[in-house]
């Protein structure tokens, strides 16, 4: 609590000192607003309701695209931690999705999908895909030799002890991509809005920088912000909970 209480009030000592500068030298909304106007069209944008909209698309493209990137990329990451002569095989083009720019290959997703949420939706998901691979063939190759050699002489197989040994003892490096992912997934969402959205938090963004509407960008910026705590948060509960959980045996 001491800590929380530390942040906000360095957070509020930040906005403050802004809020002077911005005064004193008599900065144009136009080029730097004051937080103090910048909370007024927030909370204007809310109370009249015509935000709520965006931050619900930019919400359900941003799930979306986490759990189809996530799902996938859980899967590919055990596929890939297991047979290692296919893990030598398709690595290099596995990693050069990610080398890729995913602005650069937004033109050519709106040409396969479309405009709107579809093509938001992909390239948010193929952000997401990078983080559970890596993460979960890595998971996987962490467990100790000797228990390992232990399922092996208590006659376990491939699949039980992929299912007992491997995927428990990774799962903190597994949630630790899944922290990653949820995230990023936020990120790949407002850049898919950049390039082909009519709604949500980044068209928005767009949009109010087409009418050199400052203060309202510098609102967007803070819902965007808002949503990837509350996400990364959610994220960070539910691993304690899964834990917790399968630490005691609930979750088999």
């Amino acid at each position: 609590m001491r800590r929380y209480i530390t942040s906000l009030i360095l957070l509020v000592s930040l906005l403050l000192f802004w809020e002077t500068i911005v005064r004193l030298v008599g900065l144009s909304a136009l080029v730097v607003p004051a937080p103090s106007v910048v909370l007024l069209v927030l909370w204007d944008g809310l109370l009249v309701g015509y935000l709520w909209h965006h931050i619900w698309v930019t919400g359900i493209e941003t799930l979306l695209g986490f759990i189809l990137g996530s799902s996938i990329g859980f899967i590919f990451g055990v596929i890939l931690g297991e047979v290692d002569n296919l893990r030598r095989l398709i690595w290099p083009y596995v990693l050069a999705t990610q080398v890729v720019p995913k602005l650069a290959l937004g033109p050519i997703f709106i040409v396969w999908f479309g405009f709107g949420m579809t093509s938001t939706v992909v390239i948010t998901a193929l952000i997401c895909f990078f983080p559970l691979v890596e993460n979960t063939m890595t998971g996987l190759q962490i467990v100790a030799s000797e228990k390992r050699e232990l399922f092996r002489m208590l006659g376990a197989g491939r699949w039980k002890t992929l299912v007992y040994l491997k995927i428990p003892a990774g799962l903190p490096t597994i949630m630790a991509g899944v922290r990653v992912s949820i995230v990023l997934a936020l990120v790949g969402a407002v850049v898919g809005e950049f390039i082909g959205g009519s709604e949500g938090l980044g068209a928005s963004i767009i949009a109010a920088q087409g009418m050199m509407d400052t203060p309202l960008m510098f609102a967007l910026f803070i819902l965007i912000t808002l949503m990837g705590v509350l996400f990364y948060q959610i994220t960070i509960l539910f691993e304690r909970w899964l834990l917790r959980n399968w630490s005691k045996g609930e979750i088999q």
